[in-house]
């Protein structure tokens, strides 16, 4: 188990790094390279906008993978995805800008996000289900957690590069050439993933299913008759981490420089310090998933994220680096909360036929609810006016509300003491 979580572990990781570093350069330069003839506000917007479309096709990602994860097998999923994600993002590293190419480099810039997400559509489900279903029983969410960390880690590599980029180089060379390293090594990585992942076996509920013949012939469609509500209530549960994890880690970098005068290496420190604790607390808190449930703490972290987006919209608007993080921890550690558990729950409430479809749509959905649009809302919602941007607030404060009402109406799936997970509904 431990060989089969750092695998998931490691190539999470890598997928989330090319993920988040275009979410850190589109807060920090798309804007002006690629949508120079744009107001600066019109131009983040039009950043944002890009990094929207990776989470548009996030959800066609998991319909694709899944499908081969649910026909034949989830191995080759973690293999498909991770080479399709690396390659995407060393081309956007290679992408000229406005200036070279005019109106054709943000259409790249657009084709190759979408690729990005569309590998990364197929990576969580892959890479959770192959820890959930090696687990035993008792400590599935333990086990399930490891991927959870990776994105944190990922997050933690685009970040720790663009600062030391935006550190160490002026700020004309980390804008001619600095902000291309993390994508150009995203090569190295995604080679590194590769092998890790070579020698891993397929897991004993596939090998079941196909020795049995039970095997699902058209996934999309089993889930589209037998189980379309339980993955609208999955996405809506789910909406307000991805929305509360890219307010902090990507709108927030814009706001603070660009509305707060605060340096772009403060903000990054501020944001990386808090995903760090955040990381580090995830199998802590699937521990504790493993002996009260799943449903309960997803309730408390949805409540807890309701309550705190007030206090962290203060907290940001103060400017100052302590209390800013003290802001940012405070909302991931609401997030961690439900999310260190749904690698375990999403998995346990499909059946293993349609499970690894079932699982990867609800959760990708949700990044289109969540993660596309707050980025884009926030903005909109925090241009003009010198106070604090409450309206910002009272959007995740909104978005938390509606995810709070999808988990209570989802079922509970711990394991009984047999080692057996407890019946849910199909049709939940």
């Amino acid at each position: 188990m431990a060989r089969i979580a750092a695998a998931s572990l490691v190539g999470t990781a890598i997928e989330f790094f090319d993920f988040f570093v275009y979410g850190t350069a589109a807060a920090l330069v798309l804007g002006p390279l690629f949508f120079p003839t744009f107001s600066p506000l019109a131009g983040t917007l039009a950043a944002f906008g890009t990094f929207a479309i990776g989470f548009v096709s996030r959800p066609l990602g998991s319909v694709l993978f899944g499908h081969v994860g649910d026909r034949y097998g989830r191995r080759p999923v973690l293999f498909a995805s991770l080479l399709l994600t690396g390659c995407a993002t060393i081309a956007v590293g290679c992408v000229p800008t406005y200036a070279t190419l005019g109106i054709a480099a943000p259409v790249l810039l657009l084709v190759l996000r979408f690729l990005q997400g569309l590998g990364l559509g197929g990576e969580w489900g892959g890479a959770v289900l192959l820890t959930a279903e090696h687990a035993p029983a008792h400590r599935r969410a333990l086990w399930s957690s490891f991927p959870q960390i990776g994105p944190a880690i990922g997050f933690l590599l685009a970040n720790g590069v663009m600062l030391a980029l935006s550190a160490g180089l002026s700020d004309a060379e980390f804008r001619s050439w600095g902000w291309r390293v993390p994508f150009w090594a995203a090569g190295l990585l995604a080679a590194v993933g590769l092998l890790l992942r070579s020698s891993l076996a397929e897991t004993p509920q596939f090998e079941e299913l196909s020795a049995s013949g039970k095997r699902a012939g058209a996934p999309l469609a089993e889930i589209a008759r037998d189980h379309w509500r339980l993955v609208l209530l999955t996405a809506g549960a789910l909406a307000v981490g991805y929305a509360v994890f890219y307010t902090v880690s990507t709108w927030a970098l814009a706001y603070g420089t660009e509305h707060l005068g605060v340096s772009s290496t403060v903000m990054l420190t501020c944001v990386m310090a808090a995903v760090a604790i955040k990381g580090a607390a995830t199998p802590f808190v699937a521990l504790l998933a493993d002996r009260w449930g799943r449903r309960p703490l997803c309730l408390a972290g949805c409540a807890a994220s309701a309550l705190w987006m007030f206090p962290m919209v203060a907290l940001l608007h103060t400017a100052r680096p302590f209390l800013m993080f003290l802001g940012f921890l405070g909302a991931l550690l609401a997030f961690i909360t439900m999310f260190a558990v749904v690698a375990a729950y999403l998995p346990e409430l499909y059946e293993p036929r349609v499970r690894c479809t079932g699982a990867a749509v609800g959760y990708n959905l949700a990044g289109v609810l969540g993660g596309a649009l707050t980025p884009l809302v926030a903005t909109a919602l925090s241009d003009g006016g010198s106070g604090p941007p409450w309206g910002v607030a009272a959007y995740l404060t909104l978005v938390a509300l509606v995810s709070l009402g999808c988990f209570a109406l989802l079922p509970e799936t711990l394991p009984q003491r047999s080692g057996e997970p407890a019946p849910a509904p199909a049709s939940a």
